[in-house]
């Protein structure tokens, strides 16, 4: 497993480009530390190597997928939420622990955060939703990516029109938040379950706007006709 880690690293690195990791930082208000490889190219990286491990148990892989994360360059930390995701057939309700383990310890970025949460977590809360209960702790923590995680692990689950309830909820707890990053992750959840529930949606909003965050507001009416937007920016 190792030496599969090694490998994938040696391949990052001959696909680094200067511009390319310059251009990344960019994108980010904390520091992050990168190869400088564009996104598609590391997606094909974690296939390949994937492929190799044809045969390993879900443990063996969830391993590995811990050694790119603990490594805290971002692009590993793609191929690790790549090969979690792969394994959604497998998942069972003890996995809980490990995917609230890697949030709390490794996710360091609105990018990890979102491409862990979207598809990995939220596959697991659409299998378990007896979990989402664990989601709205994560709103109440002192980590501001377990915030932000709590709303954008059900961005997929509110594209189906999942989870509304508890999609408010979680809006409500996160609601007077002053992190950005956080306010628009959880106005990135309404948005998308406004696909749905426009109505429901913008009820929620025009009764909040008074006190939601203005970044948040924006975000959750995006999609919505141009006069309800218009109602809910008036102040």
């Amino acid at each position: 497993m190792l030496s599969i880690v090694e490998k994938i690293r040696q391949d990052l690195k001959e696909s680094s480009d200067e511009k390319v990791r310059q251009t990344s930082a960019k994108f980010f208000k904390e520091d992050i530390v990168c190869y400088g490889v564009r996104t598609n190219v590391v997606t094909g990286i974690g296939k390949k190597y994937l492929q190799s491990l044809k045969g390993s148990t879900k443990q063996e892989i969830f391993n590995v997928c811990e050694l790119m994360w603990e490594s805290k360059y971002i692009e590993e930390s793609f191929i690790a939420c790549q090969w979690s995701y792969s394994l959604h057939k497998q998942y069972k309700p003890e996995d809980f622990i490990v995917f609230e383990k890697w949030v709390i310890k490794y996710v360091n970025n609105w990018a990890s955060c979102d491409t862990f949460c979207n598809h990995t977590v939220g596959e697991f809360m659409e299998m378990y939703p007896e979990y989402l209960s664990e989601l709205k702790k994560w709103a109440m923590s002192e980590n501001r990516w377990l915030r932000r995680a709590s709303a954008v692990s059900l961005i997929v689950p509110a594209k189906k029109g999942k989870f509304l309830n508890d999609i408010f909820e979680i809006a409500d707890i996160l609601l007077l938040d002053t992190d950005d990053m956080v306010q628009k992750g959880y106005g990135w959840m309404l948005k998308v379950a406004s696909l749905n529930h426009q109505n429901e949606v913008y009820e929620y909003v025009f009764s909040k706007k008074a006190i939601m965050p203005r970044t948040a507001l924006r975000y959750a009416i995006e999609k919505m006709p141009s006069e309800l937007k218009a109602n809910a920016m008036k102040k």
